[in-house]
């Protein structure tokens, strides 16, 4: 049996519209690819866009595998209602110490975990630290390039 994935109910939306994305079109697409390079004729073993098909059909099909299985196991992440401190599914509004510079974050399941979006997994470093902080609190994390220290401003 798989881990059970945490998602945000826009996060197993958006999932789900990959998956039938991938599924009802992609491969399609792709399965004509083939076929048109079947047509081809010749030595498969020297037909470029046969080998570039194939190899699009395998990642396809193995990450609508990747996103069933997600999409399977999730279980979608309730707020409690409680702003007192940093839960699964928090938006969390910090400063790095000594910058008065606010960074937005939001805490997610490493499925729907997305940096450049602001949405960062509780399995992370920063996730593990961030959880349960309360505002005000100084959360410190080992980053790669060393410790970092933020401070909570406000949870949502």
């Amino acid at each position: 049996m798989s881990d059970v994935q945490y998602l945000t109910p826009e996060g197993l939306i958006e999932l789900e519209a990959r998956l039938k994305f991938l599924t009802e079109t992609k491969r399609a697409e792709v399965a004509e690819r083939l076929r048109l390079a079947l047509e081809e004729g010749g030595d498969l073993s020297e037909n470029a866009e046969y080998e570039d098909a194939k190899n699009e059909q395998a990642f396809i099909e193995g990450e609508i595998l990747r996103l069933e299985t997600i999409v399977s196991n999730a279980q979608i992440i309730e707020s409690s209602g409680k702003k007192d401190k940093v839960e699964l599914g928090s938006t969390i509004t910090m400063t790095e110490k000594g910058s008065k510079e606010k960074e937005v974050y939001r805490l997610v399941g490493s499925a729907e975990a997305n940096p450049r979006e602001g949405k960062i997994s509780v399995e992370s470093p920063l996730g593990k630290a961030l959880l349960g902080a309360k505002v005000g609190e100084e959360v410190k994390y080992n980053a790669p390039d060393g410790q970092m220290i933020f401070v909570i401003k406000s949870i949502g």
